[in-house]
């Protein structure tokens, strides 16, 4: 089989490539690889309404995030920590 490409749509095509075996970047492949993403790569590359539906959802709740701004946020340093 041959990588799915459909760059002027957005579907499922991405986990149908992992799949494959033929992620585009070593970083996205290490998402089907035994572990345990593995069964969450299937459904998606199975089901297009499953991983319409499951985006959408989360799309929606990081739109409900309310970051920290002016005085009461912090421009971290360090990304993991809390600077001193």
């Amino acid at each position: 089989m041959h990588s799915v490409h459909s760059p002027n749509s957005f579907d499922n095509n991405y986990f149908r490539n992992l799949v494959q075996r033929e992620g585009l970047l070593e970083t996205d492949q290490v998402l089907f690889s035994g572990g345990s993403t593995d069964s969450i790569v299937t459904e998606y590359s199975r089901s297009p309404s499953r991983f319409s539906a499951d985006f959408t959802t989360a799309r929606i709740k990081v739109g409900d995030i309310q970051p920290l701004t002016g005085s009461a946020g912090q421009i971290r340093r360090i990304c993991g920590a809390v600077n001193n």
